[in-house]
């Protein structure tokens, strides 16, 4: 078991934070926090502090938001602190091997993902983009590649069939302290016992695209469904019409067979807009026309049957 350990924090978004918070909560000293910096934010572009460094002054912890930590300075400034051990969580900065080095234990990063699958910054939505039936946790010793250090201890999770990125998120964003604080409790022993990851399994989850947002019917059903779930709550899923794009929030699978071309409208009522794709019918359920709140079909529909009438094929992009 370990004794009370002198922590630096580094990390960003609410993810981070949580963790932060989990720290801040235990036994262990959160001696400074690393974060990035401010950043411009909102209708008026006001600087706005992250999630983290916004947690870190409510309890009165030394924040730090170098541009970079590649510099002697900073790296000085780090060293100083004497910290045992760096806890990193969605940092965001590349860590030098000499900021890797500096505290006695090294740094340790909580990864959403059950490595080496989907090493990378987004492995929450590829994995449910994937069709993985499970996912997790896994804390790292870190090295200088992505993602790429010993394995200290994996948690596991499951996805369920209507788990979105949202919803899985914040089933990570409970179990990821858990496995922080379980991990530090017994961190000698598990840095002696560390497993190398077997590069030959390694996927990448890219940073999600908007782009890659663009509902493509010449895919499964399933196919789509899963693109919708992923990319809720961010980029949401759309199709474009005429009248412009449509966001897609939610859609259920049927797996009846049509004639019909992939993008062709077959029904539109309360129950949804079911539409052709290569294998399967897409249900549409929850839908948001532009400059509007995401609505029911039901509603959608009230005013806007035209858009979306029986027949119409869908194409691409406007």
């Amino acid at each position: 078991m370990t004794s009370s350990l002198r922590i630096i924090f580094a990390g960003t978004p609410d993810f981070a934070a949580r963790h932060l918070q989990a720290l801040i909560a235990s036994e262990h000293q959160v001696v400074a926090v690393y974060t990035q910096p401010d950043r411009p934010a909102g209708r008026g572009q006001q600087l706005q502090p992250s999630a983290v460094k916004q947690l870190a002054q409510q309890h009165n912890i030394a924040v730090y938001q170098p541009k970079s930590l590649k510099k002697a300075p900073a790296q000085a400034e780090l060293a100083a602190l004497h910290a045992d051990l760096m806890v990193v969580v969605a940092y965001g900065l590349i860590l030098p091997q000499v900021v890797l080095d500096s505290p006695r234990l090294g740094c340790i990063n909580v990864h959403g993902s059950l490595l080496p699958r989907w090493r990378g910054a987004a492995p929450i939505q590829r994995a449910i983009w994937a069709g993985d039936h499970e996912t997790g946790i896994t804390i790292m010793q870190m090295d200088a590649g992505l993602d790429t250090g010993a394995m200290l201890s994996k948690v596991s999770c499951a996805i369920e069939d209507n788990d979105t990125s949202a919803s899985l998120y914040e089933k990570l964003a409970v179990l990821g302290p858990q496995a922080l604080l379980a991990a530090l409790q017994q961190l000698p022993a598990l840095q002696q016992q560390a497993q190398l990851q077997d590069d030959s399994l390694a996927s990448y989850a890219e940073k999600l695209h908007k782009d890659e947002a663009l509902l493509d019917f010449n895919k499964s059903a399933f196919a789509l469904q899963r693109e919708i779930r992923a990319f809720n709550p961010w980029p949401v899923s759309y199709i474009s019409l005429t009248q412009g794009n449509i966001k897609i929030w939610q859609a259920n699978v049927s797996s009846s067979g049509t004639d019909k071309a992939p993008g062709t409208v077959l029904a539109a009522d309360k129950h949804g807009v079911a539409i052709a794709c290569a294998e399967g019918q897409l249900l549409i359920t929850l839908l948001q026309p532009p400059g509007k709140k995401a609505m029911s079909a039901a509603d959608f529909l009230n005013g806007r049957a035209d858009w979306l009438k029986p027949g119409t094929v869908i194409g691409a992009a406007k």
